[in-house]
């Protein structure tokens, strides 16, 4: 590595981007371009948002050599801030056809086909991953998801409960996985998952909503009652303030009358 580049890289890494740039430039004018030079230019533009430079030092550095995968998941990574779904995908697909056995070229390529509604594909990559990676909780996460989406709620059920193997206090997932339970019309389970989810962030104003119409709904006024009125103490829009205040006097009523 010539000084020049030593320089230059440098300077990226200080975040000092434009004179990077100017370096690198000045480097292709009298040295043999690699591969690289290309993608630290890219990540230069990158960092500036001038992703379609970026993105044109990112394929060069392809050309160069089309088995590096920090290449395409670097420029797979604008396509899909920039929500350019198709682009990424033929990209990652001439990724995973250069690098078959690079599992987060596969997973990206998932994601991308969840975003693109490409949902059958999505599961197809994501069940790819998990053969080799049977531990990557984000893997099963995002194949819970789907199945959510696609309405098929015992296999995201069953998605969701392996992510709390690898993360029991993430509260999103437990929130998932009640509605998953709540889809699949087993109410105790959702309720539980519910409460969960508050356990661990008690200012997880859907959950509170969440569960309180369950309650409802299973005939257990108190509690129903109870978080609602929690509910409405976050901060919520008034006009759904007003909405669950009007509800909550009814079900005090009822459970009044029912005495």
């Amino acid at each position: 590595m010539s000084d020049k580049i030593k320089n230059a890289v440098e300077l990226y890494n200080k975040g000092e981007y434009e004179k990077a740039i100017d370096i690198f430039s000045s480097v292709l004018e009298t040295e043999k371009p690699t591969v690289e030079v290309y993608n630290t230019i890219g990540l230069c533009y990158n960092a500036i948002g001038n992703s379609e430079k970026a993105e044109d030092n990112f394929l060069k550095a392809i050309e160069l050599d089309p088995k590096a995968p920090e290449l395409y998941i670097n420029l797979a990574d604008i396509y899909y801030k920039n929500k350019d779904f198709g682009n990424g995908i033929e990209l990652l697909l001439q990724g995973e056809y250069e690098i078959p056995d690079n599992m987060v070229i596969r997973h990206f390529l998932a994601r991308f086909y969840m975003e693109d509604s490409r949902l059958d594909l999505a599961i197809d990559e994501l069940e790819k991953v998990l053969e080799v990676q049977p531990e990557n909780y984000d893997a099963y996460y995002d194949l819970g998801k789907v199945h959510f989406e696609l309405g098929n709620y015992a296999p995201a059920i069953e998605n969701f409960e392996n992510v709390l193997e690898y993360k029991e206090d993430n509260q999103w997932i437990y929130f998932y996985l009640a509605q998953a339970y709540e889809a699949n019309d087993e109410i105790d389970k959702a309720i539980s998952n519910y409460l969960k989810t508050i356990a661990r962030d008690d200012g997880f104003y859907q959950a509170y909503k969440k569960v309180a119409i369950l309650f409802l709904a299973r005939g257990d006024y108190e509690d129903a009652v109870e978080y609602f009125e929690d509910y409405m103490d976050m901060g919520i829009p008034e006009e759904e303030k007003n909405n669950i205040a009007k509800l909550v006097e009814r079900i005090k009523k009822k459970s009044e009358n029912e005495k």
